[in-house]
């Protein structure tokens, strides 16, 4: 008689730790993409600044600063899914990078205190980003690991868990990137060719 009893409350017990150990580890993943999400409203209070600034001198540049203005939008309108949301931000982050290498064509914009102070901030916000990101990704791995593993899968199944998304980084974050120093300019090979 007695045995039956406990191998139910083992049974569970052991549901019991499945259903919370997946509990955990969403909100864990929640609470990384929050802080994410913390620092991209700071990026995107930014923006709007670092855009005026630069449209005073880079002229030249006006569709890409227009193409900053929209993906901001996209990137904050409601209704859109985290992988759209993650797919416009690393968008963002490719074209807000093609500005800072612009302004080095614009000695002006270089020159100008204001920008400057722009740029430093941008710069903060993006390495704070990369370490958030990296801590959303520790997160979701850990999650899908617990989404696909046995015997965790069996309860993530039953209550509807799928796999979530890592934050990738864009194509050029991925590649190598080549520069000449004053001593390669003669030779005209980079550093990546060495």
């Amino acid at each position: 008689m007695m045995i039956p009893f406990i191998f139910i409350l083992s049974l569970i017990a052991i549901f019991m730790w499945m259903y919370n150990t997946l509990i955990a580890r969403k909100n864990d993943v929640l609470k990384s993409f929050g802080y994410i999400d913390v620092l991209l409203k700071k990026r995107f209070d930014l923006i709007p600044n670092l855009v005026a600034t630069a449209q005073q001198y880079m002229g030249y540049e006006k569709g890409l600063l227009t193409d900053v203005t929209e993906l901001r939008s996209k990137a904050m309108s409601s209704g859109i899914s985290d992988k759209e949301r993650l797919g416009f931000e690393n968008q963002l982050t490719q074209k807000l990078g093609t500005i800072m290498v612009a302004a080095e064509n614009y000695p002006d914009l270089k020159a100008s205190q204001s920008f400057a102070s722009l740029q430093l901030a941008w710069k903060e916000l993006e390495d704070q980003l990369a370490s958030a990101r990296q801590a959303y990704n520790a997160s979701v791995t850990f999650y899908n690991n617990a989404v696909e593993m046995f015997p965790t899968n069996l309860m993530a199944t039953m209550i509807d868990y799928k796999t979530k998304t890592l934050f990738e980084a864009i194509a050029p974050e991925k590649e190598n990137i080549a520069w000449k120093s004053d001593t390669d300019k003669t030779s005209g090979m980079t550093k990546n060719e060495n």
